[in-house]
């Protein structure tokens, strides 16, 4: 009795389930890389389908693959670790990282949830990042709805927010963070001197408005982009650029949406009307990607 008792003891009091298994991020994937090949819509082998969750839980000829609430007894994940060559799927390729069957048990063990969001295996459009984004209530509270999200969390680990910096710092921080440039001795007096409580909020929106805001943010797309005033390569001659990186600082500076600029970019040629007379705001993006 004292033995039982000892391990009785040393059992957890409370064991956490396990984590939940997302279709689209973890179990669609697979499907795609391993088994659409041959379980696709075309031709399907032993008229076993993956595409979609009826013609998934339908099974094939081998009766119903997939039994929810029962991975180790699903043919599906029987198949899929058998050690026998000619039954052993997926078919003449390598087999299934462990990893990856052990998510399909857990999948089905967890019931075996499609979402309907999620209507084909192959679709790229049920990724996550395509999902339309709802957004989500504020907690009720008297700071900003981004703070309001912050203090929540840190509540729930039991941290405490920074004390809000001085007015020094903070002028400093967003001027380097908005037009990458401190503040001017003349500009920090002001702010300083300022009483008003939206003073930093006019600040802010001084900042915005100024042509180095363009200037600032335009580097790390032209860094992705590769742009460079030189060929670069085996020759690193001059060319005539500067056209494409002053639009890209103006399209910044008017706040041009991001499905404009990228339009732009990859078709302004193509755009109604599109001429020399407008290249600055149509064809000058076009022309980095042809001189590419």
């Amino acid at each position: 009795m004292k033995t039982l008792l000892a391990a009785l003891l040393c059992l957890p009091l409370f064991q956490e389930p396990p984590p939940k298994v997302d279709f689209v991020r973890d179990i669609q994937p697979v499907f795609k890389a391993a088994c659409l090949k041959c379980h696709g819509s075309e031709k399907p082998k032993g008229q076993f389908r993956v595409d979609s969750r009826p013609q998934a839980m339908k099974g094939g000829v081998g009766g119903k693959a997939i039994l929810p609430g029962n991975g180790a007894g699903s043919l599906l994940v029987r198949l899929l670790v058998s050690t026998d060559a000619d039954e052993r799927m997926p078919r003449k390729a390598e087999p299934l990282p462990k990893a990856q069957i052990d998510l399909l048990r857990a999948w089905i063990d967890q019931g075996a949830e499609w979402p309907d969001s999620a209507a084909g295996a192959a679709k790229a459009e049920t990724h996550w990042a395509y999902v339309k984004p709802a957004r989500p209530t504020p907690p009720a509270s008297g700071i900003s709805p981004i703070d309001a999200f912050i203090r929540v969390r840190l509540d729930r680990e039991g941290l405490r927010p920074a004390p809000e910096a001085p007015k020094a710092t903070l002028i400093r921080r967003v001027s380097l963070d908005l037009i990458g440039l401190p503040p001017g001795p003349k500009e920090l007096d002001e702010f300083l001197a300022d009483p008003a409580p939206d003073a930093y909020e006019r600040l802010v929106d001084r900042l915005l408005a100024s042509p180095h805001y363009g200037e600032r943010w335009a580097r790390p797309w032209l860094d992705l982009a590769r742009y460079a005033d030189t060929n670069g390569f085996n020759f690193d001659t001059r060319r005539t650029m500067w056209k494409y990186r002053d639009w890209v600082i103006d399209a910044l500076n008017r706040d041009m949406p991001f499905d404009r600029f990228t339009i732009e970019q990859i078709a302004g040629d193509l755009l109604p009307a599109a001429s020399i007379d407008q290249g600055r705001r149509q064809l000058a993006g076009s022309a980095f990607l042809a001189l590419g």
